[in-house]
């Protein structure tokens, strides 16, 4: 087999970069978001991860433990927290001979009743049980007794982490699985963390829902200044020594700190500056790269958001980018103002408009996705209605849609 670097070989995967990606970055995990480091590079999180052991640590010993609510807008640490927290009660309870199964779910990309069932029991399924989660060709019911199948025939305890768990169309799963044990179904102790992005989560719950976790919720405030700066330096070493001038992490962690405290953000951003450097073949990254890289990450990101979106649901985003652009003294329109615009994209696409219905549908779904924001505006006597406008930039979102628009 040829040398990457002879002549007969692929220019994509020439030897000078590969070996150039190796000049920069050290250990590529710690600029990976969904990465969990080591207890001493997680930060300004020891309250929220005492708090979360105390209300499932139980489980180590195969003692019934609580379910826990964790509130806190995304880039504060609930995830973090929770994987952390769930990979040291599955590691004492093995040293203590007890077995306990964990399970991290993203709802998400969960989109359906059944898939929650399914997903957790392809995450806990030891090989020798001889059980089998298909995608398809049974019933939801049939999942879950799949499922108390194997926690009843192999754990001691099990712990699942249901994360934006606001995204499931109901709140159903959440229910069937926090009371698995009260209703008979499963033998052992159960305990779900369930995280959301949405402070107002607990008031879509269904009043039997709440009860199963009580008053046991918690609030991640986003992280100050000094935090995310300290987070982004204990993620440095993902680069090679000198590769990172001085200035950079202080730019990213004012950039993160300006978008509510995100650590997300700036760990990403971390990430797209390496990528960024080996693209260009750059030895080092400064400072002065970094608004230029976030730009292009931030484009990069809303792209493959919009055109993951269905067709109608771009055509509404088109037409309330337009509104902006075209009514640069307004920041805010009404619905009806975001129809009359979409139908008129809809036209010279040559696509038939949904219903006004929908359209308010979508715009709410927009919202949910926090690329749009909406607001319920008074008038007197004249009754109510609705208002929209872009949380990201109107050219970009315009030249986005230009490119792809179905």
């Amino acid at each position: 087999m040829p040398d990457a670097g002879d002549q007969g070989g692929d220019p994509l995967f020439d030897a000078p970069v590969v070996e150039h990606r190796n000049e920069i970055f050290k250990n590529r995990d710690l600029v990976d978001t969904d990465h969990v480091p080591d207890a001493d590079r997680i930060i300004g999180r020891d309250e929220q991860i005492e708090q979360v052991a105390h209300e499932i640590g139980a489980l180590v010993v195969g003692e019934p433990a609580s379910s826990v609510l964790i509130f806190g807008k995304t880039g504060t640490g609930k995830s973090l927290v929770a994987k952390h927290v769930m990979g040291r009660v599955e590691a004492e309870a093995d040293r203590r001979g007890v077995s306990v199964g964990t399970a991290y779910i993203n709802c998400s990309q969960t989109d359906g009743p059944a898939r929650v069932p399914r997903n957790i029991g392809r995450r806990i399924n030891p090989p020798e049980s001889g059980v089998k989660f298909p995608s398809r060709g049974i019933s939801t019911d049939e999942y879950y007794e799949r499922l108390w199948s194997i926690l009843n025939q192999h754990y001691d305890g099990v712990a699942i982490t249901l994360d934006e768990v606001d995204r499931l169309r109901d709140d159903s799963p959440l229910m069937i699985l926090s009371r698995a044990r009260e209703n008979g179904s499963i033998n052992i102790p159960i305990s779900i963390v369930a995280i959301s992005n949405k402070i107002d989560y607990r008031n879509q719950m269904n009043e039997r829902t709440k009860s199963s976790f009580g008053h046991r919720e918690y609030v991640f405030d986003p992280y100050d200044a000094n935090q995310l700066r300290e987070i982004l330096r204990n993620r440095s070493d993902a680069f090679h020594e000198g590769v990172i001038e001085e200035g950079v992490i202080p730019r990213v962690a004012a950039l993160a700190a300006k978008e509510h405290g995100d650590a997300r953000k700036g760990i990403e951003l971390l990430f797209s500056l390496g990528k960024y450097a080996i693209r260009n073949s750059y030895d080092t990254i400064s400072e002065e790269d970094v608004p230029k890289v976030r730009e292009m990450a931030e484009a990069e990101r809303l792209r493959d958001l919009i055109t993951g979106l269905p067709a109608h649901s771009q055509h509404v985003i088109g037409a309330l980018a337009a509104l902006t652009i075209s009514n640069s003294d307004e920041g805010w329109f009404r619905t009806s103002k975001v129809l009359d615009a979409y139908k008129k994209l809809c036209n010279e696409h040559a696509v038939d408009p949904v219903t006004h219905e929908r359209v308010r549908q979508l715009l709410e779904e927009l919202s949910f996705l926090e690329i749009t924001e909406s607001r319920n505006q008074h008038q007197g006597s004249k009754g109510q209605f609705n208002e929209h406008t872009l949380n990201k930039p109107p050219e970009i979102i315009k030249q986005i849609y230009r490119e792809t628009a179905p």
